[in-house]
């Protein structure tokens, strides 16, 4: 089992990620949004997730950029116009409203590449197997094969090479028929690992009774302590989105960037819930550094 958050029972942690990415679409402010953004990064790092933010960096890069540069060009409300393009009015209200996407987006993305690291499939499995048991074992079998297909495939592709079958050398017709070749290998690959596995499943008795159960996890007092306050903080910030604050009044002209003083208090609350895994990831380091 990993130290630090991903120790912690998979209740608290699920319920940290899901109250992160409902802010993430709640709280529609700059300041906020780069708050989130920052801090998931540095959660990412104590992850050790630095290779895959490094990996992604261009996706994000491209998805943001495009949603900077297409939202000022599909809408032309607001009052303060920059620039004309193609005839077509610029207007900060857009360009701001674009960038403040751009956050939300990426601060949700973050936080899903943590999550992976944090909830595991079998941690998933303990949440809703209980309630809905076919349908979590369908879903983790899906999210199973984006990785496992991408493996057999270059695999299949490693040794088709050594025949001269490859997607990358000859004409273009030449390389779409090995890739319809690799892909076809896949295809049937997969089938008959499916068919493997359905019929274990059968002769193991899978649906013919109800299922036992067997997770170790069990809530503990530090367990209890991390969700009362990522509760008692989730419901302060619910509570002040609900009155209006943290959301940046764009359209049809653009509102002051600054937080009033009771905006500030719910930015302070927020921060609170979103340093939780930070504390605990720094915590446990210190523990690890005077232990060594």
């Amino acid at each position: 089992m990993n130290g630090g958050f991903a120790s912690f029972h998979p209740v608290p942690c699920f319920f940290y990620y899901t109250g992160v990415i409902v802010f993430a679409m709640l709280f529609f402010h700059p300041i906020f949004l780069l708050t989130a953004l920052v801090l998931l990064l540095v959660l990412n790092v104590l992850h050790k997730r630095s290779q895959q933010l490094r990996r992604l960096f261009s996706l994000y890069l491209v998805l943001g950029g495009a949603l900077i540069v297409l939202n000022p060009l599909f809408s032309q409300r607001g009052v303060h116009i920059l620039f004309y393009f193609l005839e077509r009015p610029i207007t900060l209200e857009a360009v701001v409203y674009g960038c403040t996407m751009m956050l939300s987006v990426l601060v949700i993305l973050l936080a899903f590449l943590s999550y992976h690291y944090v909830i595991t499939t079998d941690k998933l499995m303990y949440l809703f197997s209980r309630f809905a048991p076919k349908t979590t074992l369908l879903a983790m079998m899906a999210i199973r094969f984006v990785p496992l297909l991408r493996r057999r495939l270059y695999q299949i592709a490693l040794v088709q090479r050594t025949k001269g079958v490859s997607i990358y050398h000859g004409s273009l017709a030449k390389r779409a028929r090995d890739g319809m070749k690799l892909l076809h290998i896949l295809l049937i690959w997969s089938l008959e690992e499916a068919l493997q596995t359905a019929d274990s499943m059968k002769g193991r008795g899978y649906g013919t009774a109800k299922r036992s159960f067997y997770f170790p996890y069990r809530m503990e007092r530090r367990d209890w302590a991390v969700l009362l306050a990522l509760g008692v903080t989730g419901i302060v910030c619910i509570a002040g989105w609900g009155i209006g604050y943290g959301v940046l009044p764009i359209y049809p002209r653009l509102g002051h960037l600054l937080l009033t003083p009771a905006e500030t208090v719910i930015y302070v609350v927020f921060c609170i819930y979103l340093l939780i895994p930070l504390w605990i990831e720094g915590k446990e380091r210190k523990v690890w550094q005077r232990l060594k």
